[in-house]
C-alpha cells in the first residue's frame, strides 16, 4: 500500500458528542480503508461496517493475541490492555477464561449488586443534595460513583482508592510524556490486585474477587495471575467506561429535558432508552484494541494479509446506516436490535449485566431525586476532556 494511500488518524475530536468527522469520512469510503495512527511502528486497516466489523469479530484468522509484545498500532503512548487480559487472548484459551469469569457476572449476581450500587449511588446524590445547587454532576456522581462501584465489589480497602484512581487516569493518557508514569502505573495496579487476590484466597469475602476465585468449570479454576489481570481489566474498564458514559447520558437528558421528563412520568422504560443512548454517544476516540491477520483474508474484495493490523471501529458500527435507519439521530422508539457498544463475538464485555445495572441506577436515581434538574450555564460553555481517549463533559455544573 502506497503511503499516499494511507489516512493519519490523530482521532483527537473532543468537541461535545458530536460524531468524529474524520471517523465519518472514512464511514463514507465504505471498509476497509488503511490508516495510521499516533503511535505503533505500522499502518493498520480500519473496518467500519457493521457486518463486516462482526466478521472480523469472529474469524479465528484474526488475532488479538498476536499483538502482544508487539508495538502496534494505537492511540496512547504505552499500549493500555496487560498481555495477560482476557482482552488478548484468543480462543480456546478466551473461551475458558470466559466460561470462569462469566459466573460472577450473571444476572442474578447484578440484581444482587443493585442494592449496594444503589445504596452507593443515593449516598452520592444525596450529598449533592446537601450541598445545594449550582453542583458540578461530574465530580459528584460520574467520577465517584463508577470507581466506588468497581473498588466496592472487588473488596479494595477504601484507604486504598484515591491511589488506586490516580494510577487509572495515567493509563488512560493520551500525551506523548505519559508514557513511563503510564508503565508504571500499570506495574503498580497489576502488584496490587496480585496481593489482594491472595488475601482474598486466604480469606474469602462478599467480593467480584473471591467469587472469580470460587468460579470452577470441574476441576479447572482461575490461578492468581488470571484472577490479578482480571481484576486490573475490569476495574480499568468499569470505571473508564462507567464514568463517561453517565456523564455522557446525564448531558444529553440535560439537553433533551422532554425525554428526561417521559423517563420520570414512566411513558418510556429507562432499559429500552439507555441501549438507544449507548448506540449513539461516541463515548471514546478513534479505536481500541486490534487484531492481527493470522494468513491472507480478503474482506469486502481488499485483501489483507497476513501480519497486517486490522482495527474495527465500534462507534461507527453503531452508525452503519444499512442496519439503523437515520443511524446519527438519537431515536427513543427505535426498534430494539443489538449494538456493539459493549463489543461483539468472543470479547464482548463478560460485564455487561454490571454495567447496565449501574447505569439503571445512576440515571434512574438521578432523575427521581432531582425532578427540576437543569444545565446551571449554557451548553456550549462546557468544557469537555482533551487529555484522554474519552468523550464527555469534564465538568457538568447543574442546579434544580
Amino acid at each position: 500500500m502506497a503511503a499516499d494511500d494511507v489516512t493519519r488518524c490523530p482521532f483527537d475530536f473532543s468537541e461535545g458528542l458530536e460524531f468524529d468527522p474524520s471517523l465519518a469520512e472514512l464511514m463514507a469510503r465504505g471498509s476497509p480503508t488503511r490508516i495510521a495512527l499516533p503511535y505503533g511502528d505500522a499502518d493498520a486497516w480500519l473496518v467500519t461496517g457493521f457486518e463486516q466489523v462482526r466478521r472480523v469479530t469472529v474469524d479465528p484468522r484474526f488475532s488479538r493475541a498476536a499483538i502482544v509484545g508487539a508495538d502496534f498500532p494505537r492511540m496512547t503512548p504505552r499500549p493500555i490492555v496487560s498481555p495477560e487480559s482476557i482482552n488478548v487472548v484468543d480462543p480456546p484459551r478466551s473461551s475458558r477464561l470466559r466460561r470462569l469469569a462469566a459466573q460472577a457476572f450473571t444476572q442474578h449476581h447484578a440484581d444482587r449488586m443493585r442494592a449496594r450500587i444503589t445504596r452507593l449511588a443515593d449516598g452520592l446524590l444525596e450529598e449533592m443534595a446537601a450541598q445545594g445547587p449550582p453542583a458540578d454532576l461530574v465530580r459528584h456522581l460520574a467520577d465517584r460513583l463508577p470507581e466506588q462501584t468497581v473498588f466496592d465489589l472487588l473488596g479494595i480497602p477504601r484507604a486504598d482508592w484515591p491511589l488506586t484512581q490516580h494510577r487509572l487516569h495515567l493509563l488512560l493518557g493520551t500525551g506523548a510524556g505519559g508514557g513511563e508514569r503510564a508503565a508504571s502505573a500499570k506495574s503498580a495496579l497489576r502488584a496490587y490486585f496480585l496481593d489482594l487476590v491472595r488475601r482474598r484466597r486466604q480469606v474469602p469475602g462478599d467480593d467480584l474477587i473471591s467469587a472469580l476465585a470460587a468460579a470452577e468449570d470441574g476441576t479447572d479454576t482461575l490461578d492468581d495471575q488470571e484472577l490479578a489481570v482480571m481484576a486490573l481489566t475490569l476495574t480499568l474498564s468499569g470505571v473508564d467506561t462507567a464514568t463517561c458514559q453517565i456523564s455522557n447520558i446525564a448531558y444529553v437528558l440535560l439537553t433533551r429535558p422532554e425525554l428526561a421528563d417521559e423517563l420520570r412520568g414512566g411513558r418510556r422504560s429507562l432499559p429500552d432508552v439507555l441501549h438507544e443512548l449507548l448506540r449513539v454517544i461516541p463515548f471514546r476516540k478513534g479505536v481500541g484494541i486490534p487484531r492481527v491477520a493470522l494468513e491472507d483474508v480478503v474482506l469486502d474484495g481488499v485483501r489483507i494479509r497476513a501480519g497486517e493490523y486490522v482495527h474495527v471501529s465500534y462507534l461507527a458500527a453503531n452508525r452503519d446506516p444499512a442496519r439503523y435507519p437515520r443511524p446519527h439521530d438519537l431515536d427513543p422508539d427505535r426498534p430494539a436490535v443489538p449494538h456493539m457498544t459493549f463489543g461483539w463475538g468472543g470479547h464482548r464485555c463478560v460485564a455487561v449485566p454490571l454495567a447496565l445495572t449501574e447505569l439503571e441506577v445512576a440515571i434512574g436515581g438521578l432523575l427521581a431525586r432531582f425532578p427540576g434538574l437543569r444545565l446551571a450555564v449554557p451548553a456550549r460553555e462546557l468544557r469537555w476532556d482533551t487529555e484522554t481517549i474519552r468523550r464527555f463533559p469534564v465538568a457538568l455544573p447543574v442546579a434544580w
